[in-house]
């Protein structure tokens, strides 16, 4: 039986089973012995499916569908409810981790758009130092002096620089995410846009023998916050492409789906711009060595291997909580 045939004979089930989920879950004061075994029945046929459907088409958008729809189901009847502090410690130390590590390739998709916007101004700017001012914005253009950088570090009040780059980095991100609606034509645009900016600065700072005193600078805290915006890119074009390539499902379909995964993407990159942003506000611009700024871009490196490793390392020890566990299934063969 192909993908499609199989689909099509139990769609309807699947949306019934849906249906009162929802149901379910907005009434749950009210369920009634009829309801519990329509739930008990469906969700039964959706769990052999999954299983069917993980044997056969491990692949196919379906079983992710089956697996999100047993999962609601079974959550909802059989675990019990956990406390928003251990949801909030789970997300961030396993979930969060997890959806990186599947769509691992559209964040780095993004890194390479933003790369090859730093490249081509790079080498533009690096072959005529005038062509700084029709790369980069007017006021950038006209308000870097490479002669001046760290000239008033400690100078300034860093509480209100810090708030409003976090600030300013979140709204980047947003937009990056939320340019997935547009087939991710904006995510594009932006991603290679900011890129160019850091390639025409870098080439500049070249020009004028400032190159390791302007990494120096960008490094610490680009780190984190480079590493946050390819994440947020990666969440936009994965929409974008689920819309533009929906497969067998509808945009509708993929749209809703999809937006989901990349909505928490997108939060789990919150944390990483706090952290850039203080580091930004508070140890960039401070009036310390050069090499003890190269230290801290290192430090926070390190900061996220060890996060990423981490989380991978519960996921494999661990089911991860509103996921359907594989090995919970009905000791009964296929329906097909």
């Amino acid at each position: 039986m192909n993908v499609k045939l199989f689909v099509k004979q139990h769609r309807e089930e699947w949306k019934q089973l849906e249906h009162l989920v929802t149901s379910l879950h907005k009434n749950r004061n009210n369920i009634t012995g009829t309801d519990i075994n329509q739930f008990h029945r469906l969700y039964q046929k959706a769990a052999q499916n999954l299983s069917y459907s993980q044997t056969y088409f491990p692949n196919e958008e379906v079983t992710i569908y089956l697996n999100g729809l047993v999962s609601k189901a079974h959550n909802l009847l059989y675990k019990d409810q956990i406390s928003s502090m251990k949801q909030i410690r789970y997300f961030f130390s396993t979930k969060f981790i997890g959806l990186l590590l599947e769509q691992w390739k559209f964040v780095f998709i993004a890194m390479i758009l933003f790369t090859v916007g730093a490249l081509g101004s790079f080498f533009s700017v690096l072959n005529d130092p005038l062509h700084v001012y029709s790369v980069l914005p007017a006021h950038i253009a006209q308000g870097v002096d490479p002669e001046q950088l760290g000239s008033s570090d400690g100078a300034v009040d860093s509480s209100p620089m810090s708030a409003s780059i976090m600030t300013n980095n979140i709204q980047v991100a947003i937009l990056a995410f939320a340019g997935g609606i547009t087939f991710g034509l904006l995510t594009v645009y932006l991603l290679i846009y900011n890129g160019i900016i850091i390639g025409a600065l870098a080439a500049l700072f070249w020009h004028h023998g400032k190159t390791y005193d302007f990494w120096a600078y960008i490094v610490p805290h680009g780190m984190i916050e480079l590493t946050a915006i390819f994440i947020a890119g990666g969440a936009g074009l994965l929409m974008g492409y689920k819309l533009f390539v929906p497969g067998q499902f509808s945009r509708l379909y993929q749209l809703k789906q999809q937006a989901k995964r990349s909505v928490q993407l997108l939060l789990g990159t919150m944390p990483l711009f706090v952290i850039a942003g203080i580091i930004e506000g508070f140890i960039t611009p401070a009036a310390i060595s050069l090499e003890a700024k190269y230290t801290v871009a290192f430090i926070t490196v390190i900061g996220l291997i060890l996060y990423v490793i981490s989380g991978k390392l519960l996921l494999s020890k661990k089911q991860p909580i509103g996921d359907f566990d594989s090995s919970y299934r009905y000791n009964k063969k296929p329906l097909l």
